[in-house]
């Protein structure tokens, strides 16, 4: 296969990629409109819904071990997943960035301080920290957002500090300080626009893993309260069922992460050839 061949190779994935998740937050969207409408309020009619009913015309996904639906439920928690993640990713973003910056670029005992923190921070296994971080905030969607954001911050810190150190050095940095520009000018005229390049990689990659440690959160009973839809929890209801027939209410939640998870990671993956290839030439 010659290099055009993957080049067409790797934008038909980047365009699945961007088609899967632009499906999502239109997800999102109808849902927070529905939601405004007040759509999804207490209706008595869900008390005559069979429990446990199979796929059908009336219920497309089936029903849960209350009679709700589980298409509806899992269109919920896709909204849930999307509204969580861009949260933990801009606070994560919010605090690794200006941390990198002025660690990368300041140096010393400032540095050294900062890059210990983070380096144990990020030596600690994502799921076993974003457990421990969720259990001491306890339920709610911003806690299970900041428990996230403890988790990817030192990513990005480590990300930014070492592209600052190498840009830092580069001559039209060392010109500008001769110069006499303040640091705030050489930190934002600089040395940032050439340190955030790589960031969408990271980014995209991380808001894919996120959507995995957020459904394990919630698979554990922890992330966001018992009575929000969202798939971890969903799924792990789903589990006592599962031996006895019952698949759907554990496959449509299952498959909405999948795909979710599949969308982000076409895009980061061909985000991070792209970057690859263009440090090559």
């Amino acid at each position: 296969m010659d290099i055009n061949s993957f080049n067409r190779v790797g934008a038909n994935i980047r365009k699945a990629g961007f088609l899967i998740v632009l499906f999502y937050l239109l997800v999102v969207l109808i849902m927070k409109f529905l939601e405004a409408n007040n759509f999804f309020g207490y209706s008595f009619s869900m008390l005559s819904n069979d429990i446990f009913a199979p796929p059908s015309l009336n219920h497309f996904c089936g029903t849960d071990r209350l009679g709700r639906d589980v298409c509806l439920r899992t269109l919920q928690g896709s909204s849930l997943a999307i509204e969580v993640v861009f949260l933990a990713i801009l606070f994560s973003l919010s605090l690794g960035l200006p941390l990198g910056l002025l660690s990368g670029y300041f140096g010393g005992f400032f540095d050294k301080c900062l890059s210990l923190i983070m380096d144990t921070i990020f030596s600690i296994p994502v799921i076993l920290l974003s457990v421990v971080v969720a259990f001491v905030l306890g339920k709610g969607i911003l806690n299970a957002a900041f428990a996230l954001c403890i988790v990817y911050s030192p990513q990005y810190f480590r990300l930014i500090r070492n592209q600052t150190i190498l840009v830092k050095s580069e001559t039209y940095v060392e010109a500008a300080q001769v110069a006499g520009a303040d640091v705030k000018k050489i930190i934002f005229k600089y040395i940032l626009p050439n340190v955030i390049t790589p960031l969408p990689i990271l980014l995209t990659l991380n808001a894919a893993d996120a959507v995995l440690v957020l459904g394990s959160l919630g698979f554990l009973g922890l992330g966001v309260p018992a009575n929000v839809p969202e798939w971890g929890s969903d799924l792990n209801l789903a589990l006592a069922a599962l031996p006895t027939g019952i698949w759907w209410t554990a496959l449509f939640p299952g498959l909405a992460m999948f795909f979710l998870v599949l969308g982000l990671s076409f895009i980061g993956e061909d985000l991070e050839e792209i970057f690859d290839s263009q440090n090559s030439e």
